[in-house]
Formats: structure tokens, sequence, C-alpha cells
């Protein structure tokens, strides 16, 4: 049912975004979409209820995806940019508008380290004024990757998904924990530059 408001009084608007939860949450991410197993993720949370995809279709590494909700609302694009000494992939974005302003900045960057240079450090994310951090984790059940902030703390972490007996569940499959007041869709529309940064979709 509408609500209904006295005349004068505008409605409140939520000062949470449906994106930020006040508990740890956990998602499984799939690196195929769901159209006809073609390239691209598919991530489901707790419940098994698909909550964010990208469809990149027959074209693997593309230099511009969408990541999007399950009904399609756009809620990023992240584009590849190549600069004279290394590939940056920023992410945009989307408000209210259908319109795509292509001038508009940035809302993060995310920049490529090198390996033999960095050692675990795998990029570095630029969020306004915030520096996060993606740091490789390696073995056999636990290869994956963190993404921590400037204090080393954790923010979101991923694995490889195993079943109830320990088996992991393939190369393709991670399971991913974002810690509490964190966006959710930001942390995935980071992990999805990272997946094609590591050409994984």
């Amino acid at each position: 049912m509408a609500k209904v408001y006295r005349p004068g009084a505008a409605p409140q608007v939520p000062s949470v975004t449906p994106y930020m939860s006040s508990k740890r949450e956990t998602y499984t991410i799939w690196m195929k979409s769901l159209v006809c197993n073609t390239n691209g993720c598919t991530v489901y949370n707790s419940n098994g209820e698909i909550v964010y995809r990208v469809d990149n279709y027959d074209k693997k590494c593309s230099n511009e995806v969408h990541l999007m909700n399950l009904q399609g609302k756009l809620l990023y694009t992240i584009r590849k940019k190549k600069l004279q000494a290394f590939e940056r992939w920023d992410g945009y974005k989307w408000s209210g508008s259908c319109k795509f302003d292509k001038e508009e900045k940035p809302w993060f960057h995310v920049k490529r380290y090198s390996r033999m240079l960095m050692g675990s450090l795998a990029c570095q994310i630029t969020v306004g004024f915030e520096k996060y951090w993606i740091v490789r984790l390696t073995g056999k059940t636990t290869a994956g990757f963190r993404i921590v902030d400037i204090d080393g703390g954790i923010v979101a972490e991923a694995k490889k998904k195993l079943s109830s007996s320990g088996i992991v569940l393939g190369e393709d499959v991670l399971t991913l924990e974002v810690e509490t007041h964190m966006d959710h869709s930001l942390i995935m529309a980071i992990v999805t530059a990272y997946g094609l940064i590591c050409r994984k979709m």
C-alpha cells in the first residue's frame, strides 16, 4: 500500500543505501554469465538469490563492462584506460538518470601493480580521497584476494568456494565476504575490475 503524507510534508529519503548492511554479508561469485553460459559473472547472496550480474557475452576481457542488479538496472560501468606506463580501470557510478555522461569523473580507479615490484599487492584502489589495496592470497584452497584499507583492515575477502566436505567447487566459483557498513555494489564493481585485470571474465 502506498504511503500517504500529510499536506506540506515531504517523504523522507532513507539514509541507508540498500547496498549497505550493518552485518557481514557472504556472496557466491560464479565467473560465468547466465546468458547462455557466456563470459561475465553472476553473484548470489546467502539465500541463493541472484543479486548482481555482468553479461559480457562472447567477448572476454572487454574494455567496458556493466555491473547490474538482477532486474538489469545499471549500477556501475567499468572502463579500461590505457596510459603511457600502465593500464587503469575506471568505475563510473550510475545515478537515476538513464543518460551517461562520458565526461563525468570516475567514482573509483583501480591501478594494477607489477608482481615483480610489489609482491602480493595486486592493485591500488582510489575511491574519492580514500585508498584501498587488493592483496593476493595463495594456497591450494585459500587462493583468492583481500581488499584492505589504508590501515590494513580487511573490508572484503574472496576465496575459492568449498563444499561442506572441503572440496574446491571450481576455479571459477568464489566465496566473497564483505564487512559491515561497506557498499556491496562498490565492492562488486571493484571485484569486477579485478576479474578483468586477471582475465577471468
